[in-house]
């Protein structure tokens, strides 16, 4: 099959159906980016190519003329079958260079991911990774929802209804301003006082207060929190103001304990406030080819990783 002698080009036609909708050529040459004098010599091309008076143009504006708004009403069903073409290539490109969306509690997304991803990169380079921050909760609901095929959480228990992966736990720890009563104590906090002690919280959905709230649980219902903030930043820097104390992951807090402008307070031994950090898919679509990987790459990243040990400010 081959075009007929004088087929217009699909770029000419959409001018025709630009001057045809906005009823100039100065209009439609701003629709495409070009000079006005430039539409008008293609839209005289295609009329001497189609042999046809196209446009009929006046000091105020130009009209298509019968046989110009006939060319543009066959002309659009032209000009959708290139753009469904053009989409369909996009799709094929999409198809030969692989991507893997995930999703990412926020601890996860600072702490942990650029390290896995870092090595997912290493051994396919040709993959493109989107990554969604929120909260575990939005995470769960994600994944539980299909939106994302693979999402990563922290907390003490598995989501149900969902497959995961424990890939390692998460130390918490109570951390408070050199300025406050506990820097300088000397016996440990115990868990019903802890319990009784406004605390500076992550926002409902995270983690991190789940695991506290679940473990505060058991020795009495929490008190009222003193903050309820949605950043790990704004946490230590309420924390930091002597506040309240604040119970935080140990990898975001590490540098402010080095630092000295955060203080490490010790708990009772009966008092162990860890979380999980896991891979979550949905039980029909367990993680395989570039999401598999970076399961299993985590999982071997986190297994050699030295142990984080306790540093205190005072």
């Amino acid at each position: 099959m081959s075009l007929p002698p004088g087929t217009p080009d699909l770029e000419v036609l959409d001018l025709l159906v630009s001057v045809a909708e906005l009823g100039s050529l100065g209009a439609a040459a701003r629709r495409h980016g070009i000079s006005q004098p430039a539409v008008g010599m293609r839209i005289s091309a295609l009329e001497r190519r189609l042999r046809l008076r196209l446009v009929d143009r006046g000091p105020t504006g130009s009209a298509l003329t019968d046989a110009g708004a006939a060319v543009v009403e066959l002309g659009r069903p032209v000009l959708a079958a290139g753009l469904a073409l053009m989409d369909g290539v996009a799709d094929l490109h999409r198809g030969l260079s692989p991507q893997l969306h995930v999703i990412a509690s926020k601890t996860i997304a600072d702490h942990r991911i650029p390290q896995w991803l870092a090595a997912l990169r290493k051994l396919r380079p040709e993959l493109a990774v989107e990554l969604d921050v929120a909260n575990s909760q939005q995470v769960t609901a994600a994944v539980r929802d299909r939106e994302i095929v693979l999402g990563f959480v922290e907390g003490p228990q598995a989501p149900a209804g969902l497959g995961s992966r424990v890939l390692v736990a998460d130390e918490l720890v109570v951390v408070v301003a050199p300025t406050h009563p506990w820097a300088n104590r000397t016996r440990p906090v115990s868990p019903r006082e802890l319990a009784d002690t406004p605390l500076v919280w992550r926002e409902k959905g995270s983690g991190t207060r789940d695991t506290v709230w679940a473990a505060l649980q058991i020795h009495g219902t929490p008190a009222r929190p003193a903050a309820e903030l949605g950043s790990a930043a704004a946490i230590l820097a309420t924390t930091r103001s002597g506040l309240a104390p604040a119970v935080v992951s140990r990898l975001i807090v590490a540098h402010e304990l080095r630092a000295g402008t955060l203080y490490e307070v010790d708990l009772d031994d009966s008092l162990v406030l860890t979380r999980k950090f896991r891979a979550i898919w949905h039980r029909s679509t367990p993680p395989s080819g570039p999401a598999g990987d970076l399961v299993d790459l985590a999982a071997r990243i986190e297994a050699a990783r030295p142990t984080v040990r306790r540093s205190t400010g005072n």
